[in-house]
């Protein structure tokens, strides 16, 4: 493999040969987008600055990897080993963090705080697509209080412990009869219907793991409307 970096562009047979070869520290602001490091030992490397956008990072070994600064947009990080990683000024928006708890890892306040598009207070609209029949698709408005439990990865999909449902609208957003009983499309324990409460016991407070348990839902019709 080649990898291009700003001292020169460094090539070997994988990328722990070009780090045995040429140092823990030769990646500095290297760029590995798209790069394929499923599995690879990236123990102890030094990344910082380094262009991870889209990169396969599964089961990745990251242990005290310093990846300061380094733009981690939309990488596949599942299962990836964080413990001891400095992240501090991570671009970590889209990636996909399942089963990869990075609140191990130095994790400054701001990144956290970047990558959070909920407000940690008061009442939230949210909007979540769900199906009658299980073949005709609804959007259900949602009334999340201020004391339910919410969050987001670093995507802009979101989860609630509890909502309230406030209306069920066709895709037009014309509201659909009082009567009318929704599900999720992966979940029909829970009906939807106006005016009820939804509420998840077994809510997943870990916010990294997108698709744990939870009201899943978007802060945008549009979004709810298109996914």
């Amino acid at each position: 493999m080649k990898i291009t970096t700003p001292n020169g562009t460094l090539e070997g047979e994988s990328i722990e040969t070009i780090l045995k070869q040429y140092g823990l520290d030769c990646l500095r602001g290297a760029d590995l987008r798209y790069a394929d490091l499923n599995g690879a030992d990236l123990s102890r490397a030094d990344l910082f600055r380094a262009n991870l956008c889209d990169a396969d990072l599964c089961g990745a070994d990251l242990f005290r990897a310093n990846l300061c600064c380094a733009d981690l947009f939309r990488a596949d990080l599942r299962g990836a080993d964080l413990r001891g990683a400095d992240l501090n000024g991570a671009c970590l928006l889209g990636a996909d963090l399942r089963g990869a708890d990075p609140c191990g890892a130095g994790l400054s306040g701001l990144t956290v705080a970047q990558t959070s598009i909920l407000p940690d207070e008061g009442d939230i609209i949210g909007w979540k697509k769900a199906y009658v029949d299980d073949a005709t698709p609804v959007i259900v408005k949602l009334l999340i209080p201020a004391d339910a439990q919410r969050s987001n990865s670093t995507g802009r999909k979101c989860r609630a412990s509890k909502a309230r449902i406030l209306d069920l609208q066709d895709l037009d957003g014309d509201s659909l009869p009082p009567d009318t009983t929704a599900h999720s499309q992966y979940d029909r324990s829970s009906p939807y219907r106006k005016g009820e409460t939804v509420h998840v016991e077994d809510f997943d407070t870990n916010r990294w793991n997108e698709c744990a348990p939870g009201i899943h839902f978007f802060i945008t019709r549009i979004e709810a409307v298109e996914y």
